[in-house]
């Protein structure tokens, strides 16, 4: 089994920063990517910030200039560096890998969650 335990959400005023990670562990054999993803009620989950294994990364349009996403290949763990944090970044954050297991399948894994709540 493969688990993702995320943490570092809450109340945040706008302007101000927060960091989310989030670690991997279990029966891995290869971490592909990590990154995370926000939703909103009434709204599709989105893409924030993912990392590769080589270090490449991806940012929402929205999110650019202000998040940094960060990875420590050997603890299997990302970080999300959420800085000027804006309102409508309020969300639920889940993190996501793509992990190779040790059964050698590949999959996506999601972790459970966490509020950040971002007020004007």
């Amino acid at each position: 089994q493969v688990h993702l335990v995320g943490s570092g959400g809450g109340l945040v005023q706008a302007g101000g920063s927060l960091r989310l990670s989030c670690a991997a562990s279990g029966s891995i054999r290869s971490v592909i990517a990590m990154g995370w993803y926000r939703q909103t009620p009434g709204k599709q989950r989105e893409l924030v910030a993912a990392i590769i294994n080589s270090g490449g990364t991806n940012y929402a349009d929205s999110v650019k200039g202000r998040f940094t996403i960060t990875r420590d290949n050997a603890k299997n763990t990302v970080w999300l560096q959420m800085n000027s944090l804006k309102p409508e970044d309020t969300a639920v954050y889940h993190c996501n890998a793509r992990i190779w297991d040790m059964n050698m399948l590949l999959n996506d894994y999601w972790g459970q969650g966490t509020q950040v709540t971002v007020s004007s």
